[in-house]
């Protein structure tokens, strides 16, 4: 079979790469020619593990090609993916689905015999009908199926969550269309891959809902954080007995500086403002949203109250700096809130990231960008962990603290034992871990 995959961002490449593993003969169409240049020639434009040596061996093996001529990939594919991005959109957080409809008018006018064509972006309920109606406008002589394939892949471990999937959502509503989705996801089936067909809006949907719903698990468990912070209680230990139901599940449970990244900002911005459209309120999205910007603010008065109450001329070793690790995306991570504040309250900012320091630099001004934790470590007043990199959780301690000015850390993704920490001399604080606080511990006492 052969697809053509339009837009070669994270969703579109990987998918792509994954695609042509199958088997698939794929073109991946682009209108950056510097980036499909770069593809050529074997340079990859986002970090993803594994990514390089996928893209390198199916381009070898002539099942992989990129391209800035969208008619000549279009033309004899069976099926052509949409995989252009939809940002939020600023003033009032809808997708911005300018690409993507840009995207249907160039592929209607290259329609060549029957086509499914499929969205591969995360789009609001209604999009694939909406597509379908533009194409038809433009060709009506074109013979096509729409079709809604979510992603569900999580940066870092994206090409694992593409050839073992939990599930495929394909809204297709054809059996023809139907048909060619099997064949295209041919492999899955052998493995007993869950495989779904729905409508277009219930696959359209079904991402939405299931963003929103593992956003307001991270939300939930942060506040339930905090609150273990007061009673003297272990967050760790209560996300474990929570996630041991197995109508809860363990994953998601994870305290931290709260939820960024490319999608559950945006998604769940999107799915608010669609309920709104249509009348629905959806309280508990909208508050998820609420609590999580208000979270990354306070996570850097977190740092500033460990420090003494102030950062006014101390020097803040920041490790970490992409909203999740084995990534270098940026956007939307608690970074991006923390260090201008630590900034704005007169701090001196060291950082070092290992995977996103290209991107870090355009978004923060005023760092010193260092070579490794131990340069970012050198003369600190404090060290504030933000990112739960590997390399992080085996600091040499005896090394962390000969090196900085002051032993405080502040761990906001709690990979360090608060025991541990204390033992080699560290004034240490993470999340949902901490000592009662007097009050919590007297009103005990006390009965009340």
């Amino acid at each position: 079979m052969r697809i053509a995959m339009i837009g070669t961002g994270y969703v579109g490449l990987v998918s792509g790469a994954c695609f042509s593993e199958f088997g698939t003969q794929v073109v991946c169409v682009d209108k950056d020619a510097e980036k499909i240049a770069a593809l050529r020639a074997g340079r990859i434009p986002i970090y993803e593990p594994g990514l390089d040596r996928l893209v390198e061996g199916n381009v070898r093996a002539g099942r992989l090609t990129f391209t800035t001529d969208l008619s000549e990939a279009v033309k004899g594919a069976d099926a052509v993916f949409i995989a252009v991005g939809t940002p939020s959109r600023r003033g009032d957080g809808h997708a911005d689905l300018s690409y993507l409809y840009e995207a249907a008018l160039e592929i209607a006018q290259c329609l060549d015999g029957y086509t499914v064509v499929v969205t591969k972006s995360t789009v609001p309920v209604g999009t694939g009908r909406q597509l379908e109606a533009m194409i038809r406008g433009e060709r009506p002589d074109a013979v096509f199926d729409m079709v809604s394939n979510p992603e569900f892949l999580r940066e870092g471990s994206a090409i694992d969550d593409f050839m073992r999937p939990d599930r495929v959502i394909i809204g297709a509503e054809s059996e023809r269309a139907q048909e060619i989705m099997r064949q295209l996801y041919g492999p899955l089936y052998l493995i007993e891959t869950p495989i779904l067909f729905t409508t277009l809006e219930t696959a359209e949907l079904t991402k939405y809902a299931a963003n929103a719903f593992l956003a307001a698990k991270i939300t939930f468990i942060n506040e339930i954080a905090d609150l273990c912070e007061r009673v003297g209680a272990d967050v760790h230990g209560v996300a474990r007995g929570m996630g041991l139901d197995g109508r809860i599940g363990r994953k998601f449970l994870h305290p931290g500086p709260g939820y960024g990244g490319s999608c559950f900002p945006k998604d769940t911005l999107a799915l608010v403002r669609t309920a709104r459209e249509q009348g629905v309120a959806l309280k508990i999205v909208e508050s998820v949203v609420e609590i999580n910007d208000r979270r990354k603010k306070q996570m850097a008065q977190k740092v500033i109250e460990h420090c003494g109450g102030s950062v006014e001329g101390k020097s803040v070793a920041v490790l970490g700096l992409t909203f999740k690790p084995n990534t270098d995306d940026m956007r939307d991570a608690p970074s991006l809130e923390i260090v201008p504040a630590l900034q704005a309250a007169g701090a001196r900012i060291r950082a070092f990231d290992p995977g996103g320091m290209a991107e870090a630099k355009k978004r923060l001004p005023d760092i010193e960008w260092c070579a490794d934790s131990y340069a970012a470590l050198d003369g600190a007043d404090a060290l504030v962990i933000i990112t739960e990199w590997n390399e992080f959780r085996a600091l040499d301690l005896e090394r962390v603290k000969a090196s900085m000015r002051s032993p405080v850390i502040v761990d906001l993704r709690n990979i360090y034992e608060p025991e541990r920490m204390r033992a080699a001399g560290f004034d240490y604080t993470s999340v949902g871990r901490s000592r009662p606080v007097p009050s919590a511990v007297a009103a005990r006492e006390a009965g009340e």
